[in-house]
């Protein structure tokens, strides 16, 4: 689908339930891997305290392992000034600043209110552009919330409009939990993309009941540009109950087909993800990737065996 992009989520969002941490030499690999297959975008990793969220505590090392160039390609997800401040000091240029939709799940997850984190996302602002780096006002829970339940679409549209969060490029909408259906995703990014400031729109999504892929495609119908997935549908929240894993990078290149992700580069991902599932024990819940490894060796999406 010409002008949509993906990004991989894996080394982030992908890797926080797994439990153990992959190298600092491994994920950088992995990265380096995705990069060279065309995946235009990653997040690779995250400022969460690293005894909070384990696979997350060498995430200053992969930064700085990462040339410049490279790093313009890559997210680090972050909640509060001083995140951004180590991240830009190890050479990130790109922040993810997220807060949640509900107040319960942002105490969760960032342990203060979401108008805390409103309030200081200014100074967040500040020095991601100081460094002469980008930042994304990241909303979890959009949909729903596993403490409060449904979350109304005016409380998004008020946060996205929070003069506060004034300095961010970009949006990310998240269906945290997966549990947002095709109608819904329409409704609250085509509002996002009506009622607040001229942004980016990235959708972020889980595959929990099944309609990750059927919900990005109403995300971008509705006017987002990007949606992320993780390799293999790993992934999910450690501070959201009933979250499973993120959307399959391999079911979006194949349902998207957008440009630089054609089939070689499916393979590449495909091939990618059975190894690294592999390594983490994780069962690999991309249905592209299942059907990748038939024997309809005439349909130029299927890839031989290696």
């Amino acid at each position: 689908m010409t002008g949509v992009r993906i990004r991989d989520v894996t080394l982030r969002d992908g890797l926080q339930l797994t439990g153990g941490m992959l190298p600092t030499e491994r994920k950088v690999a992995l990265a380096r891997s995705l990069l060279a297959a065309g995946v235009p975008e990653l997040e690779i990793g995250s400022m969460a305290r690293g005894d909070l969220v384990p696979p997350m505590a060498n995430t200053l090392e992969v930064i700085a392992a990462l040339t410049p160039e490279e790093l313009e390609r890559s997210w680090v997800w972050v909640a509060t000034p001083r995140h951004v401040a180590r991240a830009a000091a190890a050479g990130a240029r790109r922040f993810q600043y997220c807060l949640s939709a509900s107040d319960a799940h942002n105490r969760a997850n960032i342990g203060r209110t979401t108008d805390a984190s409103l309030a200081a996302m200014p100074e967040a602002v500040d020095l991601a552009h100081a460094a002469g780096g980008r930042i994304q006002l990241c909303i979890a829970t959009s949909f729903t919330c596993p403490f409060d339940g449904i979350v109304p679409e005016r409380r998004v549209i008020d946060i996205a409009n929070d003069p506060r969060a004034a300095g961010a490029e970009d949006i990310v909408i998240c269906d945290t939990l997966g549990q947002a259906h095709p109608q819904q995703v329409s409704s609250l990014v085509g509002r996002v993309a009506a009622e607040t400031p001229d942004r980016e729109i990235v959708f972020h999504g889980h595959d929990t009941w099944g309609a990750g892929v059927a919900n990005a495609l109403a995300a971008i119908q509705a006017g987002a540009t990007m949606v992320d997935g993780a390799l293999g549908g790993l992934g999910g929240c450690p501070f959201a109950p009933g979250a499973s894993g993120n959307t399959a990078t391999e079911d979006l290149v194949f349902a998207l087909r957008p440009d630089r992700l054609a089939t070689a580069a499916f393979a590449d991902l495909v091939r990618a993800s059975e190894r690294l599932l592999g390594e983490l024990g994780e069962p690999n819940r991309s249905r592209a990737r299942q059907g990748a490894r038939s024997t309809a060796r005439a349909f130029p999406w299927v890839v031989a065996d290696d």
